[in-house]
């Protein structure tokens, strides 16, 4: 059975009664405590009705607002007494079993079948004065309206369990969202562990399950139960648990960290493919451009792939990972105005060199630091990106020794 309709079948039996009868729960209110939409609520139910493991019927009249479908839990290949069924008697998807008057039933987990539909006559008296026995017919009604059903919230037996309605609930819920994470076990013994935990293990249970899955094998896994009850998750190793070293981040556009990954990629020769086309050679005939110039233009906007995707992903407004390795070179980078001569001088650079320059620049981009002192801001300008690209350099040979 897949594992969603594992999950719903169990949100479905979280609305039975003590005694495991009936329940008429609506769709919202299943969808709310799986998880799910209403369409792949509705796909598992009728998963899990064709596989037999419930019984559908609908109730009500045409244009009654309180028509709502019935559920039972029922058990494929198994008669009304618990036997093995035969062939014949599991097409229809499997007999609902017998009520149980053990401890274990009573706590829930077993489904009543409906009461023998034959007629039951008794002999009552009329009323009225006359002593006169009167014969009375009472019919099994198997079809309550929703304002004689009993009560079927998750709640049921909360009393016996000394939780409060709103503790049960939150206990339910989560174990719900625990559970869709495993893939092994019966999710009613898996609720009867969980149950048995307490707070602070479900809570140690929930965070440390991601990791568990991430280590274990495959083969290791076993059912979500023993799981739970053998707290399996204070197994995990200690180095496993410590979150991972986080080496990549998102770079706002003309940040530090932007800036700094676009000025490395710069100072490396071009990489990209340089194509003229028919009609760059046709302009190259006719003497409207020269073939170095289109060489040059063509270097410029195609010549680093690294830009150019940090280009194209600035235009789109779509965020830019970036290497955190160079936050210690970038720190200590600062803001110029996009109207200063500074700014203007950084443009030169970019233009003796041919690199591309910033499409749509903010109002502040951040640089490396220029000497304060300097009056020749184009020579402040390649000292100070000299000065970067240099200290990159060094700190990546002093790691590597």
């Amino acid at each position: 059975m897949p594992p969603i309709t594992r999950l719903v079948l169990h949100t479905l039996g979280l609305k039975m009664d003590a005694t495991g009868g009936s329940c008429y729960p609506p769709i919202s209110e299943l969808v709310d405590l799986t998880g799910l939409d209403k369409k792949t609520v509705l796909k598992h139910l009728e998963i899990a009705e064709e596989r037999g493991w419930i019984g559908v019927t609908q109730h009500g009249f045409r244009g009654q607002k309180w028509k709502r479908n019935e559920y039972v839990a029922r058990w494929p290949g198994r008669d009304l007494t618990g036997a093995v069924a035969s062939a014949s008697e599991t097409e229809g998807g499997g007999g609902v079993p017998p009520r149980s008057t053990d401890g274990a039933t009573a706590q829930g987990g077993g489904a009543v079948p409906p009461p023998s539909a034959a007629k039951v006559v008794e002999m009552v008296p009329e009323g009225g004065g006359n002593d006169a026995p009167k014969v009375v017919e009472q019919l099994h009604q198997d079809k309550n309206l929703p304002a004689n059903i009993p009560s079927n919230s998750p709640a049921a037996g909360a009393v016996e369990e000394g939780l409060k309605k709103s503790d049960r609930k939150k206990i339910e819920h989560t174990f719900t969202i625990w559970f869709a994470t495993w893939k092994k076990g019966d999710v009613v013994f898996a609720r009867n562990a969980w149950f048995a935990l307490s707070p602070a293990e479900r809570s140690e249970c929930i965070e440390r399950t991601p990791a568990y899955l991430r280590w274990a094998k495959p083969s290791d896994l076993m059912a979500a139960a023993v799981y739970l009850k053998n707290r399996h998750w204070l197994d995990i190793p200690e180095h496993v648990l410590a979150a991972p070293e986080q080496t990549h981040g998102v770079a706002k556009p003309c940040g530090k960290l932007w800036m700094g990954t676009r000025l490395e990629a710069l100072s490396k020769a071009p990489t990209g493919t340089i194509h003229l086309t028919a009609y760059d050679e046709h302009r190259i005939a006719r003497g409207m451009v020269s073939r170095e110039q289109v060489l040059h233009e063509k270097r410029r906007d195609n010549g680093w792939p690294l830009v150019c995707s940090m280009r194209d992903l600035a235009r789109r407004r779509d965020p830019f990972t970036a290497s955190l390795a160079l936050l210690p070179f970038v720190s200590g980078f600062r803001q110029v105005h996009r109207d200063s001569d500074l700014f203007s001088a950084w443009k030169r650079q970019h233009e003796r060199r041919g690199w591309p320059w910033i499409e749509q620049a903010p109002e502040w981009v951040y640089f490396p630091p220029i000497d304060d002192t300097a009056v020749d801001l184009d020579a402040a300008v390649e000292a100070a990106f000299a000065s970067f690209i240099s200290s990159i350099h060094e700190g990546r040979s002093n790691d590597a020794a």
